[in-house]
């Protein structure tokens, strides 16, 4: 009995302290993870099938940024190979490395020189002529030029983490570093014999004299007291720091007349030569490594240089990161380039001055998008380098003057930057809002709103891919006021705010806080993964309400079942 009544008051007591309990309303008891949101995962309806890699000659902001690194292969489909021919080179002389030989050769030569490579990028067929002469050049010395397939060889190339095509390492002992030099036979043959060799070459006759002088086309010469000793020991220093020129020296009067250099100068003496404009530049600083290697480097660009996509890496790796560009077609260039030449002659080493031919097919109107330079008139572009991408128009007529004055007031930091812009759209009444350089403040850094923006680029499989998750996100919420769900070109759009890279990126910026950097999305591309990214991060607090189901007939219902069969629901890319 009193073990009963103990029973009985106990029960009493819990079902006192049930009914004490605060009554939470449904909001506060529901926690976000427990939200209902399966009518989000609802199929997205397939799109139209998109390419899943780039044009490999795209020439797209990367472009610039990876001119070594080559054509971006990441998406690369391996059925669409036999669309890309390798073109006819007699690489007799070029080791082909798999998994199976890539170890032992590396371990048994102490130099090698290995390019990855894929059959279809345009910038590999480009190079293979100068990297199969440079072998045959090569041959017989310390060194192996070697080439992998990375399309065969995927575990190798994701051994070296190879981001693009062609990369090229340097193995010496087994331990590689990445080729810096340029993409000609004559630069790999410069560069390869710097890294192994004394990097300084005796000239002892006036007919070897006249052989470099007609075979090279940039090219240091010291005159010395000897040819050994401190003078040619800081001259081999100095060689060593320049990749892409070749050094000579020499004791004989008559040699170095054939330099152009005075028998009777004072020693040790040095000049630049090069096969352009300006074919002498002659050396009157201190004689130490330092001095004549910031000489060469300042001076072994031409005064202006016409850019191709050969000789895209000297320029934008160079340690003059500012440039002046002549954007023109040829026919007007006849007039404009020569006051560009002499603008040039004021800012050595200051500057690098650039020509680009508009009217040229390889890189004329590439080169133009990226800069976002329209129109055939001469235009003249100031532009900061890779670092920050900063770029400035000369709105004025491109005179001596006239670019003098921009170039000091470019290296002085005094002139506004210029973005690029589509127009700004008639309108914009789409689910996703469509944003431009010239609408960026009022879209995306509007105060009053949370904002997820994506930069794409059209050609960009893995852009295409989300596209209908994007869009299926943005008609969820398009009855929430406080959020904005928007994209924006990134190929032919700029602003100081949207720094992407690659594509796609997904930043978010919050209300309240746009002066600060945004947040990169970096959630599942999923439309749950994406709402529920919002839900944290949104300043403005929302809740989605789940939308009122609208009876379907039951051939509509059959059909979807049989979509939904034959389907994968999930919105991933």
């Amino acid at each position: 009995m009193a073990s009963r009544l103990v029973l009985l008051l106990t029960l009493t007591a819990f079902l006192f302290l049930l009914s004490s309990r605060p009554v939470l309303s449904k909001d506060a008891s529901v926690d976000d993870d427990d939200e209902d949101l399966s009518f989000l995962e609802e199929p997205t309806e397939p799109g139209h099938a998109a390419p899943r890699y780039p044009d490999p000659d795209q020439f797209d902001a990367d472009n610039f940024d990876d001119a070594e690194d080559g054509d971006d292969f990441s998406d690369f489909d391996e059925g669409d190979q036999d669309a890309y021919k390798e073109p006819a080179v007699d690489e007799k002389d070029v080791v082909v490395l798999k998994a199976a030989n890539f170890s032992e050769t590396i371990k048994k030569n102490k130099f090698v020189l290995v390019e990855f490579y894929a059959p279809w990028c345009g910038h590999c067929q480009a190079l293979a002529p100068e990297y199969a002469a440079a072998a045959t050049e090569l041959k017989g010395g310390d060194v192996v030029l070697a080439k992998i397939d990375a399309t065969e060889e995927n575990e190798l190339t994701q051994e070296y983490d190879v981001q693009g095509f062609p990369t090229i390492f340097f193995f010496s002992d087994s331990v590689h570093k990445p080729y810096t030099g340029q993409r000609t036979k004559e630069a790999i043959v410069t560069w390869i014999k710097k890294k192994t060799g004394p990097g300084i070459s005796n000239v002892t006759t006036v007919e070897d004299a006249e052989g470099i002088l007609t075979s090279e086309t940039k090219f240091v010469v010291g005159f010395l007291n000897s040819l050994v000793g401190p003078e040619s020991d800081e001259l081999s220093a100095a060689s060593r720091l320049e990749d892409d020129v070749n050094f000579y020296q020499t004791v004989d009067p008559k040699v170095a007349k054939v330099f152009h250099i005075d028998a009777d100068v004072k020693r040790p003496a040095l000049v630049l030569i090069k096969k352009e404009d300006e074919k002498l530049s002659h050396f009157d600083g201190k004689f130490d490594k330092s001095a004549i290697a910031e000489f060469v480097f300042a001076n072994k660009l031409p005064l202006v240089v016409t850019f191709t996509r050969e000789n895209a890496p000297s320029i934008f790796e160079s340690e003059i990161k500012k440039q002046l560009l002549l954007f023109a077609t040829a026919k007007d260039s006849k007039k404009v380039l020569p006051e560009f030449v002499e603008a040039a002659k004021l800012f050595k080493g200051k500057l690098i001055f650039v020509y680009v031919e508009t009217d040229n097919e390889d890189v004329g109107k590439p080169v133009s998008d990226y800069f976002g330079v329209t129109g055939d008139a001469p235009t003249v572009l100031g532009y900061t380098g890779n670092d920050d991408a900063r770029k400035f128009i000369l709105d004025k007529e491109a005179t001596l003057a006239n670019i003098k004055a921009f170039g000091e007031d470019f290296l002085e930091d005094k002139l506004k930057a210029f973005y690029k812009s589509d127009p700004i759209p008639e309108t914009n009444d789409g689910d996703v809002k469509i944003v431009v350089g010239n609408n960026f403040d009022d879209i995306v850094l509007d105060e009053s709103k949370d904002v997820i923006l994506e930069i794409y680029a059209p050609w960009c499989g893995h852009c295409q891919s989300l596209e209908p998750t994007y869009n299926k996100l943005a008609k969820h919420l398009r009855g929430i006021e406080s959020i904005v769900i928007a994209k924006m070109d990134g190929t032919t759009n700029e602003h100081p705010r949207a720094k992407a890279d690659g594509f796609p990126t997904l930043l978010f910026f919050p209300a309240g806080n746009k002066s600060f950097d945004p947040i990169t999305v970096d959630s599942d591309r999923t439309v749950v993964a994406f709402y529920k990214f919002l839900k944290k991060h949104a300043s403005i607090p929302f809740k989605l309400q789940k939308p009122t189901s609208t009876p379907k007939s039951e051939e509509s219902d059959a059909k979807e079942s049989q979509t939904s069969s034959t389907n994968d629901v999930k919105d991933e890319l």
